[in-house]
């Protein structure tokens, strides 16, 4: 029998829970062509509600089309105009003899390579010089704004991991070209998200930056107890098993209404259900699932400083005052001036989350591992 839970891949249809709001706001968007800042740690399900407004907007809109880019694995501007031209043609053209008269036409100074793939001659690569790139850069950034003009639709691109353009060279050089041209655009409009939230809010809410007041921005939340205490006990019942409310309320709580980890928990308490899942059941799939990546934490903790390590076992006994002298002489993290550079840096490495004054740790997993066997602090 299939499982009724998905992790690690976006979540779709009835995999989907709750975000009602969030999709109003950005199907409100998309259809009226406002740009969109979408904010969250990773696995939160930033990428899975982009997917789903993109489906319910197409499916009412067929003058919309949506284009996605993923930058994370994207290492340099040159690069990045790439992905956007192939991905921008491959969305917009509907036969392949049409990228050839549209690389004519709307790339002339800088003609691309056009290559097929040996597997399967549907796929299309444009391949570019990337000195002549660099200089005529503008016709790759009007190029979306160009198409849609002629051809009469509404385009949206959408941009994950957007935050990586920050590690190009000329970062700053590069927002202000992005900016320049794109908010002249009427009939495109950009949604750019990203996991790294410390580094999207620099590039975003800074009046210095380039990209300051851009479009709306919204930030994602937790999904709430409620909303996943009702999801998986519908889960559990499509597939004729069943899950009380205090069971399923468990499972929120343990990962903290975390929704990659609510998924995975509550996978793990259905495969040890025959009928009625059991407390025992949760608590036993939770025990495993810390045990599980175990390994992938100890060389996470491995990597770490002494004095983050201390840091994170401050966080963990609950210390409030971390610049106290009393913390800092009982955790041996030397002066309140290294405080701000631990924070930064276990932020940087997504570790920890930082909103205003409340830090608290991405992966709620890694927490109680390290609070069970990393430090052995003992139960309360």
């Amino acid at each position: 029998m299939k499982t009724p839970f998905i992790f690690g891949k976006l979540a779709l249809f009835s995999n989907f829970t709750d975000r009602e709001e969030e999709q109003k706001r950005l199907v409100s968007n998309f259809v009226s062509g406002v740009n969109t800042m979408l904010i969250s740690p990773r696995r939160w399900g930033k990428s899975s509600l982009v997917k789903k407004v993109a489906d319910v907007v197409q499916q009412d809109n067929k003058k919309i089309k949506i284009c996605f880019i993923d930058v994370f694995d994207v290492r340099s501007e040159e690069e990045f105009y790439q992905v956007i031209a192939n991905e921008v043609m491959r969305v917009t053209s509907s036969k392949l003899e049409e990228i050839g008269n549209m690389a004519q036409k709307y790339m002339g100074k800088i003609l691309p390579k056009i290559s097929f793939s040996p597997d399967n001659m549907q796929e299309v690569t444009l391949g570019f010089d990337w000195d002549e790139l660099k200089k005529q850069a503008s016709e790759i950034l009007d190029l979306p704004e160009k198409i849609a003009q002629e051809k009469g639709f509404e385009l949206i691109i959408c941009i994950d991991e957007f935050q990586n353009i920050a590690d190009f060279a000329e970062p700053l050089a590069l927002q202000k070209k992005l900016r320049s041209h794109w908010q002249k655009h009427q009939k495109v409009s950009y949604c750019l998200y990203g996991s790294k939230r410390h580094m999207m809010m620099d590039v975003f809410t800074s009046p210095s930056m380039p990209f300051y007041k851009f479009g709306d921005m919204m930030f994602l939340e937790k999904i709430a107890e409620e909303n996943w205490v009702a999801f998986i006990q519908k889960q559990f019942s499509q597939t004729k098993k069943k899950i009380n409310k205090k069971e399923s309320r468990l499972i929120a709580q343990l990962v903290e209404n975390h929704p990659y980890y609510v998924q995975q928990l509550a996978q793990l308490s259905w495969l040890r259900t025959k009928s009625t899942c059991k407390m025992s059941a949760v608590l036993e799939a939770y025990d495993t699932l810390v045990l599980q990546l175990s390994l992938l934490f100890h060389n996470i903790t491995d990597s770490l400083s002494n004095m983050q390590v201390n840091f994170l076992k401050a966080l963990i006994k609950g210390e409030s005052k971390l610049s106290s002298k009393v913390v800092l002489d009982k955790y041996n993290l030397g002066s309140s001036a290294n405080i701000s550079q631990l924070k930064k840096a276990l932020a940087n490495r997504e570790i920890i989350d930082i909103v205003g004054q409340e830090i608290n740790f991405t992966d709620p997993i890694y927490k109680e591992w390290l609070k069970r066997y990393y430090f052995k602090i003992k139960q309360d």
